[in-house]
């Protein structure tokens, strides 16, 4: 494993859920062999010609099963270098919702051989500690794998003119959810309020650059937290009632069943 402070280097997914990763964004890219995971919930299958992105902690990722012949090149990246590296573009903020959901990109044959490219050139930049502009040229492999990481999502999925002001208010609405904001206010009119405009040009900003109302992005996150919390054994379904503030135990677990589709009690099962 090659490092550096802003950006690791690995060749297996079996890591990403270190604490000493806590605050990078995990990049990926399978050169042969597959690798299953869960994830939120859900099974996944990263396989040959894939590349993934998690912008979020590793530590939604469970059960990581290797094939015998998997070889990947991974690449950890702090979120402040990830800042300084970003391109000025608005189609930053739908890749990130779109990846919340899915992290895996099922790359044409064309785009492999630019993402294994981009990855060689950071491996290689990274192995040039005695280059005057090191960090510089670091910048700029990171910035090209992020661009062309934009034109594989926007090509493989559609693109939509998205205006800096709508972008803005997304990026506001993610932040407050990313903060927790969803523990104590899931109703849209909160956004809102707070981001001073109707719940529904909010819902239709949401749906315009992820696909997805605003209401959906709230729950999501919600759904999350609750079903993380519900596997530590540690906690009461009281507490964690409390947590998200719902004015009742029976509340709480009517929500969960609505929206997990399974009884508190079934977690810890």
């Amino acid at each position: 494993m090659s490092t550096m402070q802003d950006i690791i280097l690995d060749d297996t997914l079996a890591h990403m859920g270190e604490e000493r990763f806590n605050g990078y964004l995990f990049h990926a890219f399978c050169r042969s062999g597959y690798c299953t995971f869960e994830k939120n919930g859900r099974k996944f299958r990263f396989e040959e010609g894939n590349c993934m992105i998690v912008p979020r902690r590793g530590d939604t990722v469970k059960h990581i099963l290797e094939s015998a012949d998997f070889k990947a090149d991974v690449i950890y990246v702090t979120q402040e270098f990830i800042e300084i590296s970003t391109p000025q573009s608005n189609y930053g903020m739908k890749g990130h919702l779109a990846l919340f959901e899915n992290p895996i990109m099922k790359l044409l044959p064309p785009q492999q051989e630019i993402c294994g490219r981009n990855f060689d050139a950071i491996k290689f930049r990274l192995a040039q500690t005695n280059h005057c502009f090191r960090h510089d040229a670091l910048i700029n492999a990171v910035q090209c794998m992020i661009i062309d990481f934009f034109d594989f999502h926007a090509v493989l999925y559609g693109v939509d003119k998205i205006s800096s002001q709508q972008h803005q208010l997304m990026n506001q609405f993610v932040e407050m959810l990313e903060r927790g904001d969803f523990r104590e206010n899931r109703d849209i009119g909160y956004y809102a309020d707070k981001l001073c405009v109707t719940p529904k040009y909010l819902s239709e900003v949401s749906k315009k650059v992820s696909g997805l109302p605003a209401a959906y992005w709230i729950t999501r996150y919600a759904s999350l937290d609750i079903s993380r919390l519900l596997r530590d054994r540690s906690l009461s379904f009281t507490e964690i009632s409390d947590m998200f503030d719902f004015s009742s135990l029976s509340h709480f677990s009517r929500y969960v069943q609505n929206n997990l589709g399974v009884k508190p009690s079934d977690f810890r099962e």
